[in-house]
Order: structure tokens, then sequence, then C-alpha cells
């Protein structure tokens, strides 16, 4: 039984390595929601490329649900503002209600294909390939790379982003690079291993190590650790247990960032 995990394991080692560090950006900004909606985007993609007649597995419906992320991204970084009268999450919370009223929408008109694409969503990690898991690394890796090129542009526009405007740095440029590249993301990870482990890869290893440090460098490599325990223990326990991998992982994310939070309040009791 193990020797089958071993291929849902590597994957999770993915999705850890890119969403851990995504996370800490997304955190940082406030954006809490933005994976969700740009998953739902995603997925507005997947079913219009369906409905004028191209396979769910096809390169022309990636593209076509990628093309719909970037309209996202164009979306999310022109809708960044310094002092606004409507919080961006809110605009995030807009485009993810209405992205999913429009697939109910063009679902209505693709009744046979709907079941297929509801798995496409939910996504089932147990069951990925070798070749999947390859694809995913070395997309994952080219991304990873241009983030660690232009590290210092990315982690200042999403922590220190008044700096960034007094060097003269085009913030909205710089937020659209990064959104389309969380989009390509994205698009990725949500037909692997579906929304719900997604977010949490996303969000829960940086919140647990927000906890902990500021400094972006220890937090990621905390929440690395973080998100390969978790990982870990989930893995195992579907396995052994004969559980659903992606909610045995999410379950063990739960109990990382309750049991971070009891660190951190007795941490902060011990040094008052």
């Amino acid at each position: 039984m193990l020797d089958l995990m071993i291929l849902p394991f590597l994957a999770c080692l993915i999705l850890t390595g890119i969403h851990a560090y995504l996370g800490i950006h997304v955190v940082e900004r406030g954006v809490i929601f933005v994976d969700l909606a740009l998953a739902q985007i995603a997925a507005l993609g997947s079913v219009v490329a369906v409905l004028v007649g191209c396979g769910l597995h096809s390169t022309h419906a990636y593209l076509m649900s990628l093309g719909f992320t970037f309209v996202g991204a164009a979306i999310f970084s022109l809708t960044r503002f310094k002092k606004a009268d409507v919080p961006q999450e809110a605009i995030i919370g807009i485009v993810y209600i209405v992205s999913a009223a429009a697939a109910i929408l063009v679902l209505d008109r693709v009744p046979s294909d709907a079941q297929h694409i509801k798995e496409m969503l939910v996504g089932n990690i147990l069951f990925v390939s070798g070749g999947q898991v390859l694809k995913t690394f070395l997309l994952y890796a080219a991304i990873g790379a241009l983030h660690f090129v232009f590290r210092k542009k990315f982690i200042m526009i999403s922590c220190r982003p008044d700096e960034a405007q007094k060097q003269g740095i085009s913030i909205r440029l710089w937020d659209f690079l990064f959104y389309m590249t969380f989009g390509f993301v994205v698009t990725s990870s949500v037909e692997l291993a579906g929304v719900l482990l997604v977010f949490s890869y996303l969000i829960i290893p940086a919140v647990c190590a927000m906890f902990f440090t500021r400094d972006f460098g220890k937090r990621l490599a905390l929440g690395w650790t973080l998100g390969t325990v978790a990982s870990s223990a989930g893995v195992w326990a579907s396995a052994t247990l004969d559980l659903p991998t992606g909610a045995a992982i999410v379950c063990v994310f739960g109990i990382l960032v309750l049991g971070s939070g009891m660190a951190k309040y007795a941490r902060t009791r011990m040094s008052s």
C-alpha cells in the first residue's frame, strides 16, 4: 500500500515547494482568497473550452483556462490601490462568485461532461501519474527560478509596497507578473489536487510560519518544513487507515495550525 503512495507524496512535496512560497506573498498582501478566485476562473475557462468542442484535458482546454486566468491576473493587478474605498478582497470575492455563476450557466449547456468536470475540480491526488508529477515539477521549477531571479522586486511589492513605489518600481506591472505566474500554478494544481488541498498548501504553512517569525526567508524555510511534515503525516494516515488522501492531508493541516497557534500563545505568555 505504501508503494502506491510514493507518487502522491512526491506531488505533495512539489505543491509544498511552490505554494508555501506563494502563500507568504498572498498573506502579506491580505488577499487570502485570491487562490480560490483564480481557481474558479481557471475552471470557467475549462468549461467554456468544453462548450466550444475541446476535450476536457486537451491542450486547447488548458490554454483557454490559462487565458481566462490571465484576465483574472489583470483584474487583480489593476484593482490594487494604496488607498481605496473598496478593499481588494471584496473585488476578489465578486470575481469568484461571478465566475462560479458563469461556470454553472455554461455547465447547463454541457450536461454530458458535468461529472468529468466535477472530478477535475475536486481532484484526486491519489491517482496522479509519473508524467503528471514530472510535468508539474518542471513547470513549478521554471516559475520558482523566475521568482528567485526577481525575488527582491516580488518580495518588495508584497511586503513593502510603499518602498517599491518610492524606488520607481511599477507595482501594477509586477503585480500582473505575480498573478500571471500564480495563475500557471493554480491552473495546474487544481487539476492535480483539487481546490481544498491547494488552498491548504497555499495558506496554512504560511500562516503557521508567520506565528513565529517576520523574516521572509525564515518563514519560507519553516513553511516548507511544516508543509512536508503535514504531507508525510497525511499520506501515512491515508495509507494506514484507508482514508481519502486529500481530506486526510487537509485535516492534518488543521491540526498543524491549531498546534502552531497554541505554541505561539504559550511562547507569548512565557515572554510576558
